[in-house]
């Protein structure tokens, strides 16, 4: 706030502060020089992590690694899929997963998305007989309709991986996101849930998966002892497979653990403020937010809308650009110069597919931030320069 009591633009991008019960186990680790995870003999802290969020997700199994692009990586590995595996993958989701595919020697086979953020049930029914394995992003933590996608892969026998970058919290049905498919892949790079600059983790039930997953992300010759729960998988995969050494270490664990016990609260306060800006936005006649499906309980920390109506790209980029001189970064997905989220920027995959209803979306899909620990005079703030920005932009 200024002096004069007006509200400034509110920051969307510094994360909230590191508990402070992080920093006596940072300086801990520092002074006995013990980052690697598998020094200890037993309770280091990425350890403890894993049980620690197995547990808070309801899960047997989880493995923290360097990324949610590793944990993506590690469980098309552990799923033992043939070189040039087709993989379904939602065409609207960042460039990452199609790489995680590309990587993992399959190929990403992009299903259409529609205005609704999620997959296109039809498009994906007609090119599920091609897949070996379904990997489903929750994009901006927006749920596909997770009960008819586990109908039509189980009756296949098709393997689902969840990229629950995004979703931390959210339920479906009841059931936390990313435990509904075989494996469920997290992030706890510095703009999700959870902040620690960099990091993943996945979970599963599967401990054949799990233990293949474990020896890849680097737990060469009996470091795998130290991974509680199926040691007999262990000895049937040791030196058998390729290690990626994708570990997460120490550092990164003590700073995430603490964090775990605020997620409930960063979760109730991003679904306030994702619906109260969201009121605003489709009140006013030219933005439109998707509503949540039925059996989905969100748990967002930014909000995706869509120019509602007639929008040409002159107005999009002037709506934008409106947006930006009142304080409020848009991202339009589609008209942002070289948008990691656009599928036609995935050049590495080689002539992009037609996928019109993805492509007509993204053209007009806004992203803006909002951090859980933001106000309610600052979301007004926000909505109402979004408001404003799309009547100047409509007018011109």
């Amino acid at each position: 706030m200024a002096p004069d009591g007006q509200i400034l633009p509110p920051d969307v991008y510094s994360a909230e502060p590191i508990p402070g019960s992080a920093r006596a186990e940072i300086e801990r680790l520092l002074t006995s020089g013990d980052l690697f995870r598998y020094t200890a003999a037993k309770d280091a802290p990425v350890s403890l992590l894993e049980q620690e969020f197995a547990e808070f997700l309801g899960a047997r199994y989880a493995l923290a690694v360097s990324s949610c692009s590793a944990a993506l990586f590690l469980s098309l590995k552990a799923l033992d899929l043939p070189r040039g595996a087709k993989v379904l993958i939602p065409a609207f989701t960042f460039a990452a997963v199609p790489s995680a595919v590309v990587h993992a020697d399959c190929v990403p086979v992009l299903v259409e998305v529609g205005d609704s953020y999620r997959i296109d049930m039809q498009d994906f029914a007609a090119k599920l007989p091609l897949a070996d394995a379904v990997l489903i992003s929750h994009m901006r933590g927006h749920t596909s309709d997770m009960d008819a996608i586990m109908a039509l892969c189980d009756a296949a026998n098709i393997p689902v991986i969840e990229d629950a970058a995004h979703s931390l919290g959210t339920l479906w049905g009841g059931r936390n996101i990313g435990t509904i498919g075989k494996v469920g892949c997290f992030s706890f790079q510095s703009y999700k849930m959870v902040n620690a600059g960099e990091g993943g983790i996945l979970v599963t039930d599967d401990p054949e998966l799990a233990a293949r997953a474990v020896i890849m992300s680097g737990a060469y010759e009996e470091n795998w002892k130290k991974h509680p729960g199926f040691q007999n998988s262990y000895c049937e995969w040791q030196n058998k497979l390729p290690l990626y050494n994708l570990r997460m270490q120490n550092l990164s664990a003590a700073v995430i653990r603490p964090q775990l016990p605020e997620i409930a609260r960063r979760v109730q306060d991003g679904r306030r403020n994702h619906d109260h800006v969201a009121t605003a936005l489709n009140a006013s006649g030219l933005m439109s937010v998707p509503p949540a499906l039925p059996p989905e309980l969100r748990a967002p920390d930014s909000i995706q809308f869509t120019l509602a109506g007639s929008w040409t790209d002159a107005q999009a980029l002037r709506f934008q650009a409106e947006a930006k001189t009142r304080g409020v970064a848009v991202q339009i997905f589609g008209l942002s110069e070289g948008n990691a989220r656009a599928f036609w920027n995935w050049q590495f995959l080689g002539e992009a597919p037609d996928l019109p209803l993805t492509r007509a979306m993204l053209m007009r899909a806004c992203d803006v931030r909002l951090p859980a620990r933001l106000t309610v005079a600052e979301l007004d703030f926000i909505a109402e320069a979004l408001c404003s920005a799309a009547r100047v932009a409509q007018a011109a």
